[in-house]
């Protein structure tokens, strides 16, 4: 397997520009499986995520036509085949688990298999399958799959999830667009990434209201038709690159299309910290003298919260601090996986349970270590580039399923890194 060599201690500087959202751009061509029109999604992130779920697509029915060089992709579902989604083909993410809702609202009935396990935390469907069953669906669990029938068609009904869940709010919208009558989605998430899919599929004739607030309200239509649809700009990799030019004295970075509001948790925290966080509209800049970074503590929770996606990066900014901090998971059970490899850089961190008390050490020094997941893999290149001497990140397929061009990026702002094959 690749691995990525980093050379520590240089200053970040420069611009970089952010691609479209990964966490939304999955569920943006899901949401395509509605309609047997052309979609078309604009500022599209090319990775290993994205396509998987196009060959998922592609083995569902849909015609994907991928154009990484414009940042596009057309799906276009108007001949799907038997709405079926094996093992193999959704094992390996868990976002392709949502093909169900939208193969059931289209064809009345869809087969698709349980997801798999995850490294991060158990992520139970339950939801999902619940807020579907509101909805009319019968569903069995056999032999590791959901059957889904709705032969007469779904109805609206009064949902109220009992924790906020971003995926079983996506899921059931998508499917609730075609239901015949009104939905009302109550302790309902409210993301960016919730309000980028409810507004293309508005643009494709849905009713959706109140999307990004704490109850929507959703009118079904018989049918929708195609879009052109930007993808919201990925608020975790605009966090991950602040981040790591919060990490790394004396440095001045400034990220490009992005959405500051979508990070006002981060940059308070950032501010905090002692580190300048310059916001604009569409841009913010990060500078870092050579000051000490203050302690601060943490808690993630659903947006407008601290997002446990920049959780563990926050973590490799915090191993630097003059002092203590503590850092709270609320959101996944075992996300604290990379503690103990950013330990093997020097940092001293306990872990007892959901909660991490980091102290501050003066420096880290390089050293091999391992990714365990993806945000902890990006987690351990911020640490990586702040170090002194080399380190050696392993498993970097967990990074190819979420950040484009990575090193490359890191390269323009002055960074020392490279992938380096394995042979």
């Amino acid at each position: 397997m690749d691995s990525i060599v980093i050379n520590g201690g240089n200053a970040l500087m420069g611009e970089i520009a952010i691609t479209g959202a990964k966490n939304s751009a999955l569920k943006l061509m899901v949401a395509a499986l509605l309609t047997d029109e052309p979609v078309t999604l604009s500022n599209m992130p090319e990775l290993a995520d994205t396509k998987f779920l196009a060959h998922l697509l592609r083995h569902l029915g849909a015609k994907v036509i991928e154009n990484p060089q414009q940042s596009a992709m057309t799906i276009t579902a108007g001949g799907l085949g038997e709405p079926e989604a094996p093992y193999d083909l959704v094992r390996k993410m868990r976002a392709t688990f949502n093909v169900l809702g939208p193969l059931l609202a289209r064809k009345g009935h869809a087969k698709v298999s349980l997801p798999g396990g995850c490294a991060i935390g158990a992520r139970p469907v339950d939801l999902h399958l619940q807020a579907l069953e509101a909805l009319g669906a019968k569903i069995t669990l056999e032999e590791g799959y959901a059957i889904a029938n709705a032969p007469n068609g779904l109805s609206g009904a009064k949902i109220n999830f009992p924790f906020v869940s971003v995926g079983a709010t996506e899921h059931t919208m998508m499917t609730a667009v075609l239901a015949d009558g009104i939905t009302e989605l109550s302790n309902a998430a409210k993301e960016p990434e919730i309000t980028d899919l409810a507004n293309m599929l508005n643009s494709m004739g849905a009713k959706i209201e109140n999307a990004g607030q704490d109850t929507i309200t959703i009118t079904g239509v018989k049918k929708l038709g195609g879009v052109t649809h930007g993808v919201v700009p990925d608020r975790i990799e605009a966090g991950t690159y602040a981040l790591a030019a919060g990490a790394c004295p004396n440095s001045d970075v400034t990220i490009t299309n992005c959405q500051p509001e979508h990070l006002e948790a981060l940059w308070a925290a950032m501010s905090r910290a002692g580190i300048e966080v310059i916001a604009g509209e569409k841009q913010v800049r990060i500078k870092r003298g050579t000051k000490p970074l203050r302690p601060v503590d943490i808690e993630t929770n659903a947006w407008p919260g601290f997002a446990t996606d920049l959780q563990a990066q926050f973590m490799a900014l915090m191993v630097l601090a003059d002092g203590a901090s503590i850092i709270r998971e609320t959101i996944f059970e075992n996300r604290f996986m990379h503690a103990p490899e950013l330990s093997r850089l020097g940092a001293d961190i306990t872990v007892h349970g959901r909660e991490a008390v980091v102290r501050g050490v003066n420096e880290l020094t390089g050293a091999p270590v391992m990714a365990t997941d993806l945000r902890a893999s990006v987690s351990l290149i911020i640490a990586g580039l702040a170090a002194k001497g080399q380190t050696s990140v392993s498993r970097i397929y967990h990074l190819d399923r979420g950040f484009q061009n990575l090193e490359a990026n890191f390269s323009a702002l002055g960074a020392d890194i490279k992938r380096v094959k394995d042979t």
